[in-house]
């Protein structure tokens, strides 16, 4: 199952690991970034390809940093990024916080059941950091897409 596909605005929350913060409100905004991640990933019931993992994601890798912009911003370059070639470096930059990333594809395929997946890197920039996140996804007979695989 070494295939790929770039599912990134959910990464972007796992790319921001460093900016830990402890403050109710910075782990309040992360989940709502978190959970608005996870409902445009999958359908409009909320029916999430990564079982609603975007709240917990959000919560624990430091939504201090990361605001809903940054995700909208994140989530526009996910969407082109499903249909960009392999090797195609897509970039989103958010003017309001100054913050910025890329998604790549760098590899795809067909899994042991059949499913359509992607691998990916993507670097999310925040004003203190640069992190760097590596994933697979899988498309869903739904057609959402699920990551499996993520570090």
């Amino acid at each position: 199952m070494f295939v790929k596909k770039l599912v990134p605005a959910a990464m972007a929350i796992a790319l921001l690991a460093g900016c830990v913060s402890t403050s109710q409100e910075a782990t309040k905004n992360a989940e709502t970034v978190g959970g608005r991640i996870s409902s445009t990933y999958g359908n409009a019931s909320g029916k999430v390809a990564s079982s609603g993992t975007g709240p917990l994601l959000g919560a624990f890798i430091g939504g201090a940093a990361i605001q809903p912009s940054d995700a909208a911003a994140a989530e526009t370059a996910a969407k082109r990024a499903y249909a960009a070639p392999v090797g195609d470096k897509i970039g989103w930059t958010n003017p309001a916080t100054g913050h910025y990333g890329s998604l790549t594809t760098t590899r795809e395929g067909y899994n042991n059941a059949g499913q359509y997946c992607r691998e990916f890197h993507q670097t999310v920039t925040t004003k203190s950091q640069t992190e760097l996140a590596y994933g697979t996804a899988c498309k869903q007979a739904d057609g959402t897409w699920k990551i499996v695989a993520n570090s």
